[in-house]
């Protein structure tokens, strides 16, 4: 990590703390002078604060589309935007608990805020713990890197060559290829074991090209050590077709109950204000 982004992360996490510190204290105050109600002028300021710090928060989702603009402004790096969403969205859901009371809700709207506020709090954490951990066992334990995009053409492009290899090879590994590597090239294919293991499903599914590689001679042995390299780099996509799926995944995880969300906290202050 680099001395400006460790700084910068520090930073972040001191202001986080502060301003959880700070939260309490207040609370604190609260229960000491008045009772905790959603409706006195201490809860209808936990809320407006929980409200203002959800939008602020959710500027992050529209922030890619206007990059330019963010940083003509000098808006920040795409690190402080994350440390922000993060931070100051866990903030929010404190304000928002206060806000309640800490009490269970007594009616529609508030359970559907409640759930709907643990749920975007939670996912968004699983979100942080997933882009964290993600790159860094795929970069640690496989020899390629891979956009998600690409995984499709790639895997046909291997297929391609592996066919043009084996056509070219005896019948006892054409009969090895029909069997065991030609159903794994149809197509990007999600493994379990890559959660677990990320090099340890690999090593396991090549160990069936050991038999037979001991069986050829000359040509025919280079021939199928190199498709066993295209079989072992077709695993490798494989591992970065499930982990990085996680990913696209988590967004349906997230980003429609957090939109859900602002719609009820408008629909709430609406109701607030109005009637």
């Amino acid at each position: 990590m680099k001395v400006s982004n460790l700084v910068q992360s520090t930073g972040a996490w001191r202001a986080f703390v502060a301003a959880t510190l700070l939260a309490l204290a207040v609370l604190a105050v609260n229960l000491f002078t008045d009772e905790l109600q959603p409706g006195n002028a201490w809860g209808l300021a936990y809320g407006t604060l929980a409200a203002v710090l959800m939008f602020a928060v959710a500027l992050f989702g529209v922030r890619r589309r206007v990059v330019p603009i963010t940083k003509r402004v000098g808006l920040g790096r795409a690190q402080t935007w994350v440390q922000f969403h993060v931070y100051a969205g866990t903030v929010a859901l404190l304000l928002f608990l206060m806000h309640a009371g800490f009490r269970w809700p007594n009616s529609a709207l508030g359970w559907w805020l409640f759930v709907l506020s643990i749920w975007v709090s939670v996912s968004g954490l699983l979100g942080v713990f997933l882009q964290k951990w993600i790159p860094r066992i795929l970069t640690s334990g496989l020899s390629i890197e891979v956009l998600y995009d690409r995984i499709p053409e790639l895997i046909a492009e291997i297929r391609e060559r592996a066919e043009q290899l084996v056509a070219a090879s005896a019948e006892p590994v054409r009969e090895f290829y029909r069997r065991n590597v030609a159903p794994a090239l149809h197509g990007p294919q999600v493994r379990l074991v890559y959660y677990f293991d990320i090099t340890g499903g690999i090593r396991t599914q090549t160990r069936q090209f050991e038999y037979l590689r001991k069986l050829l001679d000359g040509e025919e042995q280079r021939r199928f050590a190199e498709l066993e390299e295209y079989y072992r780099a077709k695993l490798e996509i494989d591992a970065h077709y499930t982990l990085q799926r996680a990913l696209r995944w988590w967004l349906y995880l997230h980003v429609p109950p957090s939109l859900a969300l602002l719609a009820l906290i408008g629909l709430h202050l609406f109701t607030v204000l109005y009637y």
